[in-house]
């Protein structure tokens, strides 16, 4: 193990601090998915509310990427593997434990030391997969906010967990009738609870989310009331939830207060892909995007189904493959391919969706893409593997109707007939116009929350108005 260095901040910009004072914020680190987010909150309280936001992140984070563009700041703590990160651990349940351990004593010494430099913030926004970290702020007279960036139909099953109202395996939806949207089948549970056996660092990590949670000042949720109205409202009443999404670039909400803010500000790949000069020449909405995360490991087998799925729909696709599964594909998959798809390893997704050519984006439900695919109002192919993917399916065929849900066989496998029939679905049906009215729908209804005056908008304001009366209520006690 390595020893705990001492914490250092920097600055990617010289600012002398923002009139709502300094916004820290705490994502788990290595998990993009988290990192985007919260930072486009900060990108708000800055913007609309004054504030200077400061990423918090490990040591080796801000070695090995760049930091963010103004108005960020950064500091450092660390993980005790400041060399390698999570890789240098190679057990997700130690690093936990080590992250805990070394990253609660950083954290403490670079709150005091913020303080004593007389940047003393006013709130810690913290990733709930790092609950040591509300806890560590409240020690060190700081207020602290959970920032989920899950959907809340999610958070209303594990928090029903943790709190012993919902008992284990959770199977179905008969226990969570009347606090969800839809009635959950067996394939829509998140899978951590389904098969809690099969994952207990896991099932641990979204549990643990809700400890110590009803000591934080705040909780923030990035959805927006509209989409999850029954949700939201139980959140709000059961652990005082506030929607505050969706948190992705301003840009695509038309707020234009913002702009060029057309990505996250983390950038993590290679800026410069081919896809956007094909999607040039295609015709309007009718190109299927397939792209599946960065963490889902598809077997040669599942690749070859989908591919063909793909090249048997006779529609133009943009497929994302990344670099490591290349080698999975078949020479004559390839060259198949090749007639009327585009295979990358990478593309800048939100300009994909809002590209005019973009007829419909199969995804694995992710949490992050499928509030992409709402804010730019493209159909959805809904094709989840695990955790809270198969909730988040559920919602896009059932409740939002703004796609399908891809169905596996009796092996688990996603066969090529399928991915044709559910391209045909959303592309050629009947139904089409349903699909992309909905999906047009919920589009206007997220760039609503987060315009002035929308229930995101307010939110965040009513947050931000809090943190600048604790502000003032020091001053004059100072």
């Amino acid at each position: 193990m390595e020893s705990a260095p001492a914490t250092t901040t920097s600055s990617s910009t010289q600012h002398g601090g923002g009139g709502g004072g300094h916004v820290f914020l705490l994502a788990f680190p290595e998990a993009h998915g988290h990192v985007n987010p919260i930072l486009q909150l900060g990108r708000h309280l800055a913007a609309h509310h004054g504030f200077l936001p400061t990423l918090v992140t490990t040591r080796h984070v801000l070695f090995t990427l760049p930091p963010p563009p103004a108005p960020f700041r950064v500091a450092a703590i660390s993980d005790g593997f400041d060399s390698g990160g999570m890789a240098a651990c190679g057990d997700a349940r130690e690093y936990t434990r080590r992250l805990a351990e070394v990253g609660s004593e950083t954290l403490g010494v670079l709150l005091r030391s913020e303080a004593d430099a007389g940047r003393p913030p006013r709130v810690l926004v913290y990733d709930p997969h790092l609950p040591w970290a509300g806890r560590v702020a409240r020690g060190a007279g700081v207020p602290a906010a959970a920032f989920f960036s899950q959907p809340c139909a999610v958070d209303v099953i594990y928090g029903e967990v943790w709190a012993g109202r919902v008992g284990l395996p959770v199977v179905d939806g008969g226990a969570l009738r009347g606090l969800l949207s839809v009635e959950l089948g067996p394939e829509d549970v998140p899978s951590f609870v389904k098969a809690p056996e099969s994952y207990p660092p896991f099932l641990e990590a979204v549990l643990g989310q809700f400890d110590g949670l009803e000591d934080a000042d705040d909780v923030l949720v990035n959805s927006f009331q509209e989409l999850e109205q029954n949700e939201a409202d139980y959140l709000a009443s059961a652990w005082r939830f506030k929607t505050i999404g969706p948190t992705v670039p301003s840009f695509y909400l038309d707020d234009d207060r913002l702009q060029p803010n057309k990505t996250y500000g983390f950038n993590i790949s290679d800026s410069t892909s081919p896809c956007l000069a094909w999607l040039d020449n295609q015709p309007p909405c009718s190109v299927v995007y397939a792209s599946y995360g960065t963490v889902a490991d598809l077997d040669p087998t599942q690749l070859d189904e989908l591919g063909n799925g793909f090249c048997n729909s006779g529609k133009p696709f943009l497929w994302v493959v990344r670099s490591c599964d290349e080698h999975k594909l078949s020479e004559e998959l390839r060259d198949k391919c090749k007639e009327r798809g585009l295979i990358v390893s990478w593309c800048p997704q939100l300009e994909v969706l809002s590209h005019k050519a973009t007829g419909c984006f199969l995804t694995h439900c992710g949490w992050n893409s499928t509030t992409e695919a709402i804010v730019t109002g493209v159909p959805l192919l809904a094709m989840p593997q695990w955790t809270d993917q198969p909730t988040t399916a559920k919602y896009i065929e059932s409740a939002w109707g703004n796609g399908v849900r891809v169905r596996r066989d009796k092996e688990g496998m996603v066969r090529k007939e399928e991915v044709e029939r559910c391209i045909r679905e959303v592309l050629e049906s009947e139904r089409k116009a349903d699909y992309r009215k909905n999906a047009n729908r919920w589009m206007k209804k997220a760039k609503e929350a987060m315009k002035k005056g929308g229930s995101s908008y307010n939110n965040i304001a009513e947050f931000a108005s809090k943190l600048l009366i604790g502000q003032m209520m020091t001053n004059q006690v100072g």
